[in-house]
């Protein structure tokens, strides 16, 4: 196994291509809305999004037909070049795409043509299937040569999709192959497929996994209660580590049954709570959720910022409506805060929300 030496990993890999940025930029991305850019109704609405969802990516791959990847890719550059206020660091909303699989015949010319023609605007590049390091250092070097030959002075941001049993056997070195990594998204659909699970839904959970109450009274064929499982549970877990290690952002994927808002808020809910930082949105219904749940609630941030203001220098521990705070408590607290105030930099009504609780957070305001 060849090594490097640890400063080598922030220099550039091509000469003349920006130096790769030292930690990823802590920008808000609740909802990725995903659009096909060969719709000319979807690109349409485009223009009017930007501001009203943290990320929009143009995605090339799966959902756009073999007889319209052109179309899509081309489609992507005209958008971007018409809407100038989409993308790049001053932008409220971030474009993103997702470029088709490094196994197919579209991936090379995705990338060819997109860095040189709106690399400047581009922040994240999504890449599918990511099987171990070996795929991110292949995207890593390419964007190096193409920014470099496009005279690009911010490096493009790489996100590795989930998708395989492979990929999450490799997650931790997918995490670490490269300083451009930003995050990694669940992919349920194809991780599915991959690992033979019997379930044909595009995330959430399936009534057959489940737990059953013990019988009652010893009754074993009495009422007893079941409870429903989330397949996704351990995946979404292990990947929250993984990109913790690394300083990287953990996502939850696509939800497919659009009508089903409950169930999607629940599954969204989930991924929050373990650590995720926000999710795919396949249909703009998805956003407003996306935005609701992965927006800390005032009841959260008012407690949060008690903690921080009775906690003081941190050390020792005080008693809190009868519960004990300590450096730990602190800590999670002071996670919640921080994504409050980035929260509120972009976002006017929850700036509002937030700013309406005391510094102390004394008083709790409704929830967000």
């Amino acid at each position: 196994m060849s090594h490097r030496s640890a400063k080598d990993f922030f220099r550039p890999l091509a000469v003349g291509a920006p130096a790769p940025a030292p930690e990823v930029p802590a920008r808000p991305s609740r909802a990725i809305h995903f659009f096909d850019p060969s719709n000319a109704k979807m690109a349409a609405k485009v223009p009017a999004m930007v501001g009203t969802v943290d990320v929009l990516l143009g995605n090339l791959e799966d959902a756009v037909k073999a007889d319209n990847k052109l179309a899509a890719r081309e489609g992507l550059v005209r958008i971007a070049q018409d809407t100038p206020t989409l993308g790049g660091p001053d932008s409220p909303t971030q474009l993103w795409t997702r470029i088709n699989a490094l196994d197919s015949p579209w991936a090379l010319d995705d990338l060819l043509t997109l860095v040189p023609a709106i690399g400047d605007r581009l922040d994240v590049v999504m890449v599918p299937k990511v099987q171990g390091a070996e795929d991110i250092h292949y995207v890593d070097r390419l964007l190096a040569q193409l920014e470099a030959k496009a005279g690009l002075t911010r490096p493009i941001l790489v996100h590795a999709i989930l998708e395989t049993a492979r990929g999450v056997a490799n997650v931790e070195e997918i995490c670490g192959a490269s300083p451009r990594m930003q995050g990694l998204s669940l992919g349920p659909a194809d991780l599915a497929a991959d690992r033979r699970m019997k379930t044909t839904r595009v995330g959430g959970g399936h009534p057959g996994y489940l737990v059953r109450q013990d019988p009652v009274g010893g009754n074993v064929t009495g009422e007893r209660s079941i409870f429903q499982q989330d397949l996704w549970h351990y995946t979404i877990a292990r990947m929250v580590d993984a990109c913790a290690t690394h300083g990287i952002y953990p996502y939850y994927g696509p939800f497919g049954d659009i009508a089903d808002v409950v169930a999607c808020e629940d599954q969204f809910r989930n991924a929050f709570l373990l650590g995720c930082v926000g999710t795919w949105s396949l249909h703009p219904q998805q956003i407003a959720i996306a935005n609701r749940v992965f927006s800390p609630s005032v009841e959260d941030v008012a407690h949060a910022r008690r903690v921080v203001a009775a906690m003081g220098d941190g050390t020792g521990a005080v008693m809190l409506d009868g519960k004990m705070e300590d450096d730990a408590s602190l800590k999670q607290c002071l996670v919640m805060v921080e994504l409050a105030e980035q929260l509120a930099a972009i976002d006017p009504d929850l700036k509002a929300l937030y700013d309406a609780i005391p510094a102390d957070g004394s008083e709790t305001g409704q929830e967000a």
